[in-house]
């Protein structure tokens, strides 16, 4: 009898294989961020919240030419979900272009600096660009370590199913991806453009992501939210968000492990898939539920006198826990990934990253 084969020792960790291109699909509003530290006077007189994010009203007109004036001013290519592909395309690495992202610009200044900021990040950026609106702005107004954000959306609020998505071209980046992601925010422009994208992967059994992204958004727009919760296999949001949702859904808890918990088992068309629901708490523990439990995970802690600037942080975890998973890492590999890119980018002004990650 032949002696029994050596067994090969299991390497231990298999490089993992290598992602194509347009593997991840992002779509939402591109924004330039026009990022500064203002005094709590600015907050006032515009009547913002410390931490909050809100669209643009008639009121916050002067707000962006006032912040530019009386501030030092940083711009920063912007949006939620764009920062999130970028991050998720950075700790990636190569090939370049395994994120696609999708939206509306101007025919602009503002609109040229998104088109080369995308590049440069190696995004496969497909935007819309029309002539009637200019580039939207988010002004990121910073007091310590809070932000408050006050979105002019303008162009991206102009994003067009029929004269972008459902082009040939377009549409077929949309089915070479196999994960998808689509902040909150989008459903305030084009909820028949995320239903299509929906309804799509849950048919060909890909994952569908989304985040609660703003208050606003389950309170405001929770019509166009509800209908396409049925098709989202991964839920992002953070305690805020997660807090109001609950109320707006009538969950009557203010525990987030057992919001987590109510969310996961709100009705689900693709059953071959349970949905997940990961909740951000900044510095504390990261929430997520699961169809048989709910875990907690700590957050990198870093030193509280490193961090720069929090604006981007929830979108930074969103794009390394999506870096992980186009590799088919297990779910606590996606949230270390997530907690390692947010602790990057808190320690930076802006949405912004070193020139390589150091995660291994």
């Amino acid at each position: 009898m032949a002696a029994e084969e050596p067994r090969a020792k299991k390497p231990r960790l298999a490089p993992p294989t290598p992602l194509s291109e347009n593997t991840l699909f992002g779509m939402g509003n591109p924004l330039l961020d026009i990022c500064a530290v203002v005094d709590k006077d600015f907050l006032d007189k515009y009547g913002l919240k410390p931490n909050d994010q809100i669209l643009a009203e008639e009121k916050h007109k002067e707000l962006f030419e006032e912040l530019v004036k009386k501030f030092k001013v940083e711009y920063h290519a912007g949006g939620s979900t764009q920062n999130s592909v970028k991050v998720a395309q950075w700790m990636i690495q190569s090939p370049y272009k395994v994120a696609t992202f999708f939206g509306c610009i101007g025919t602009d200044k503002f609109g040229e600096i998104l088109k080369k900021k995308a590049e440069e990040a190696h995004v496969d950026a497909h935007y819309y660009e029309q002539s009637e609106e200019p580039t939207g702005t988010c002004a990121a107004c910073i007091t310590s370590d809070n932000r408050s954000l006050v979105a002019n959306l303008a162009a991206a609020n102009c994003y067009k199913k029929e004269k972008h998505l459902d082009l040939d071209k377009n549409w077929k980046l949309v089915e070479k991806a196999k994960v998808y992601y689509i902040a909150g925010f989008f459903l305030t422009v084009s909820p028949e453009s995320i239903l299509k994208v929906a309804t799509q992967a849950s048919a060909n059994n890909k994952i569908f992501t989304l985040n609660l992204s703003a208050p606003f958004i389950s309170q405001f727009y929770k019509e166009p939210m509800m209908k396409v919760m049925p098709y989202v296999d991964i839920l992002f949001g953070n305690e805020t968000e997660a807090a109001t949702f609950a109320r707006e859904q009538g969950f009557e808890t203010e525990d987030i492990r057992e919001i987590a918990r109510k969310a996961q088992a709100l009705p689900k068309v693709n059953l071959k898939r349970q949905r997940i629901v990961v909740f951000t708490q900044g510095k504390d523990d990261t929430i997520m539920a699961t169809d048989s439990e709910v875990r907690s995970f700590p957050v990198l802690i870093s030193d509280q006198s490193e961090i720069v600037d929090t604006n981007g942080a929830g979108d930074a975890f969103v794009g390394g826990f999506l870096s992980q998973l186009v590799y088919d890492q297990p779910l606590t590999e996606c949230i270390r990934g997530g907690h390692y890119a947010a602790s990057v980018i808190v320690k930076r002004s802006g949405c912004t990253f070193p020139e390589k990650p150091d995660f291994h």
